[in-house]
């Protein structure tokens, strides 16, 4: 099962569940502040999916790795590319 079908069939019934409730399919009558706060669920779980994933992305640009080995050899590179081409007529 792929990590798409995962959570498209969590989704299902999470939204199966709130349909039930909210709409009282099963007759069991819920107590009105049961209704008062299963209606916005969905609404509060964007929300806080949305803040989740802000924070997480932000987390991993703070917490980044930089690499100067990668950098110090990539100049290097670089130095001998010029070098290169200006060997070859190239005038920068």
């Amino acid at each position: 099962m792929t990590k798409l079908m995962e959570w498209l069939s969590g989704l299902t019934v999470l939204g199966v569940l709130w349909a039930t409730v909210t709409f009282d399919l099963l007759g069991l009558d819920p107590p009105e502040a049961v209704l008062q706060v299963s209606w916005p669920l969905p609404v509060f779980l964007l929300v806080a999916l949305g803040c989740f994933s802000l924070g997480t992305v932000g987390y991993r640009v703070a917490t980044f790795n930089d690499c100067q080995t990668a950098a110090a050899e990539l100049q290097a590179q670089i130095r001998e590319a010029k070098t290169d081409l200006q060997r070859k007529g190239l005038r920068f």
